[in-house]
């Protein structure tokens, strides 16, 4: 097994709850990857609020489902 030393300033540290002394690189690329996934969902959640997505109901989006899967045949 190799050794890689990584610097990284506070805030990441703590942003990517590195709170340990040592650890696995899948696991640090599992805790940047969870990072990446709550950033893109927040990013999902604010544009489906910008668009009026947010406010649909399970109706109008199965309606919508249904749709694009009859436009798409």
């Amino acid at each position: 097994m190799q050794t890689l030393q990584i610097k990284i300033s506070n805030t990441d540290f703590q942003k990517y709850n590195l709170d340990r002394k040592e650890l696995k690189f899948t696991d640090l690329v599992d805790l940047i990857s969870r990072e990446y996934a709550r950033q893109a969902l927040l990013e999902c959640n604010e544009i489906a609020e910008q668009e009026g997505f947010s406010k649909m109901t399970l109706d109008e989006i199965n309606a919508e489902i249904n749709n694009a899967k009859n436009n798409h045949r």
